[in-house]
């Protein structure tokens, strides 16, 4: 990993932070040699630019042709972004596209397919960072192969609240399980010479009103917790760029926050890349001073501020001149460090087959086992009768809205128009794709006989169920960036058929298509309950083979599902009901529009539970499976970096995977419950594997006006089933630590 040295001096008022590199042992000595070459060719290339250069990567546009008077260049690629390159000094076209679920369609436009990675949510759940690598870089592989450099992915704010509208695009509720499979990601993207932005930078954790909300956040709770897990993941995975959000930070813009972009990333983290917009984020020229390095999607804003007013300003302003000089170095340096100039994209034929696979291998380990009653799973494949129920089965499997929405090659199964407002409202259809469950279920189960029934009248659901061996019901909860869902219900009547059915008959499989958690009213009287969350372009298949046993689940619930919304810090949404034009009318007359996250603080999720003695309806870190596994005491041991190590063994007759899920539960200053590290594990039955945790030390300290402090004592940690399921607690002393 880079450490990068900063030496900040005052220009006009202005604090510009000159980079230098200095390097750590993670990384392999040609990364580092890489990354130093790329300061110096940054450097470089900044002081041979002419006046005109200056604000050419300093903003971008919207490359689609839905906004009137925009001229797309011709060179240009239809999809998210585009900023035009500079040909004599070799610096090539930033060339973008969503995002981190596969290559976006921006309302199918390009007339062509990709392959649609499971939710965020699905990758959650195989707490499997070499998986998501794996993931990402054939996302990124795609997006190269269709003449994209640049990926805009990474999506890693946590779960404040589950009703949150893009909380499908993200990893999950806690830093440190986030930001590891966030930085994976992003590694896993730039493996492949694409860049990677990590985002949404920072405490995005409402889509209703997004543009307008105020998070409101204590520093060392915020850098305890949404802040950690950027941390953790730019360490990991040294992503090119750093977008900021639309919400607002403690009263400040976040892409106009001066707290998030220049003192904590760029000061404290000593971040050496750029910070993009998200589109239509930029409210004026002082956004650079701010931090802001480039304006994205600029012809979104009321101005293209990064653009003439920029170069005016520099020329009459030695303090705009000195920042657009770095806004400029750090984008090359991310341009160079990456290598989108020495690896430019080629368009290329697509193995399609080969990156279904891929998709495949994160849906098996993403789906979560939840209930399984008398062991009604796995399904025998001699069963006589099954009724397949609701959720569009017959057709494929759901997913998620707004940027991240793919389309597989062919277009979606089925698309349903739901409505709302702006250039893009028309194509915000919920969407159904890929393999077909109820197909997948008839290879499986060749004998039986396989019955549809679409749902919309519960009677015959309940007399299809009636006379069925087994039912199962698919039921779906859609989820779209833009705005929040008003609850954690199952939309359309859904819950009111799950209980009908499962009182018709007790062999009822539940298998969930949902953007997050869920409340689960008819929980007690089902047979078995599988989240599949949004299962991607092989989806029906990986549920199929999970009904039968062909794969065993291994998911481990990387949110907490509250049993009311009373649990919730904020059990009234805030702001539910209101449109962006009400805020908008509302932010113009002056009203501001807090969110008080300072209610459960760095408590997030599983440990607001904790904090407040409730008891979820699934916690954190949850997931059954098809074998069991029981672990050795466990050893813990510190020094510079502390690890625990146990054995983990395969008691029953099948393959499976665990995972060693590390808490810590106690520190010098009390009780407390954080996930502390965690390893997944595959073991064959009857066999065992010895497996180590690793513990991130800032999961140990507290953070103390920027620094993290960590006691001397003695500290106590304990393996977990989930977050509410200890074993023994372990203790080891460590010595006291300080350190930024």
């Amino acid at each position: 990993m880079i450490r990068m040295t900063h030496r900040s001096v005052l220009l006009g008022g202005v604090l510009v932070t000159c980079v230098t590199a200095a390097f750590a042992q993670e990384r392999p000595s040609s990364g580092m040699a890489r990354r130093a070459t790329a300061d110096t060719r940054a450097t470089a290339t900044e002081r041979a630019m002419q006046g005109d250069e200056r604000t050419v990567l300093t903003h971008g546009l919207w490359a689609i042709p839905l906004i009137p008077n925009v001229r797309i260049p011709a060179e240009a690629i239809l999809g998210a972004g585009y900023v035009t390159g500079i040909p004599r000094l070799g610096v090539p076209a930033l060339v973008e596209t969503d995002a981190s679920l596969g290559v976006s369609y921006i309302a199918n436009l390009r007339k062509d397919g990709a392959t649609a990675l499971p939710s965020a949510t699905a990758m959650g759940s195989t707490w499997n960072p070499d998986l998501i690598r794996r993931g990402n870089a054939m996302i990124a592989g795609e997006a190269r192969a269709k003449g994209f450099n640049v990926l805009l992915g990474g999506g890693i704010n946590l779960m404040r609240d589950p009703r949150n509208g893009r909380t499908f695009e993200y990893f999950g509720e806690d830093p440190l399980h986030s930001g590891l499979l966030g930085g994976a990601a992003i590694d896993g993207v730039q493996s492949q010479h694409v860049l990677s932005t990590v985002k949404h930078f920072a405490l995005n954790a409402q889509e209703t009103g997004r543009h307008a909300v105020d998070g409101k956040l204590a520093d060392d709770a915020f850098r305890m917790s949404d802040l950690l897990a950027f941390e953790i993941a730019i360490d990991r995975g040294q992503p090119g760029s750093v977008m900021c959000a639309y919400n607002r930070v403690n009263g400040a813009p976040a892409c106009g926050s001066d707290y998030l972009l220049n003192r904590v990333l760029k000061q404290d983290w000593r971040y050496p890349g750029f910070v993009m917009s998200d589109w239509g984020a930029v409210g004026a020229l002082d956004f650079a001073f701010a931090g802001l390095d480039q304006q994205s999607g600029a012809q979104i804003d009321k101005k293209i501020f990064f653009g003439v007013p920029l170069a005016e300003a520099a020329a009459r302003d030695p303090a705009y001149a000195a920042r657009v000089a770095d806004m400029n170095r750090r984008i090359l340096r991310s341009v160079y460090a990456v290598g989108l100039d020495t690896h430019p994209p080629v368009k290329a034929d697509i193995d399609f087959a080969a990156n279904a696979g891929v998709a495949r291998s994160v849906a098996d380990e993403g789906i979560v086992l939840l209930r399984n009653s008398n062991a009604l799973l796995p399904l025998s494949k001699d069963v006589r009768s099954i009724a397949v129920i609701g959720g569009y089965a017959d057709a494929g499997v759901l997913s998620g809205g707004g940027s991240t929405q793919v389309q597989p090659l062919g277009g979606p199964s089925v698309s349903l128009p739901m409505g709302g407002e702006g250039p893009l409202a028309k194509y915000n259809n919920q969407t159904y794709h890929g393999t077909a469950p109820l197909a997948a279920i008839r290879v499986l189960a060749p004998n039986a006989k396989v019955t549809f029934h679409d749902g919309r009248y519960a009677a015959e659901a309940v007399a299809a169920a009636k006379t069925a061996d087994v039912t199962i019901v698919f039921a779906t909860q859609w989820m779209a960036e833009g705005a929040d869902v008003p609850d954690l219900s199952l939309p359309g009547g859904q819950d009111a058929l799950i209980a009908a059915v499962t009182n018709a008959n007790p062999k009822t499989i539940v298998v969930l298509e949902t953007g997050g958690p869920v409340l689960m009213p008819w929980l007690e009287r089902t047979g078995a309950v599988l989240e599949a969350w949004y299962g991607g372009v092989r989806g029906g298949d990986a549920i199929a083979a999970t009904l039968f046993g062909d794969t065993n689940p291994s998911g481990r619930l990387p949110v907490t599902f509250p049993a009311s919304l009373d649990q919730l810090p904020r059990p009234a949404l805030p702001y539910a009901g209101m449109i962006d034009r009400d805020f908008a009318v509302g932010t113009a007359a002056g009203t501001r529009y807090p969110i008080d996250y300072d209610i459960e603080g760095a408590d997030v999720g599983y440990r607001w539970f904790a904090r407040k003695n409730a008891t979820p309806l699934f916690p954190f870190g949850f997931g059954l499976s098809y074998t069991q596994f029981q672990s050795s005491p466990m050893k813990v041991t510190g020094g510079a970096q502390p690890k625990a190590t146990v054995t983990i063994r395969n008691t029953g007759t099948r393959a499976g995977s665990d995972v060693a899920q590390l808490y810590l539960v106690s520190t010098p200053a009390g009780r407390t419950l954080r996930l502390a590290g965690f390893t997944k594990v595959a073991v064959q039955p009857g066999t065992a594997a010895n497996v180590t945790v690793q513990i991130e030390p800032r999961i140990l300290a507290e953070s103390k006006g920027g620094r993290w402090t960590m006691p001397a004592g003695r500290y106590g940690f304990a393996l977990g089933r989930s977050a509410t399921d200890l074993g023994p607690v372990v203790t080891v002393s460590l010595p006291a630590r300080q350190w930024r």
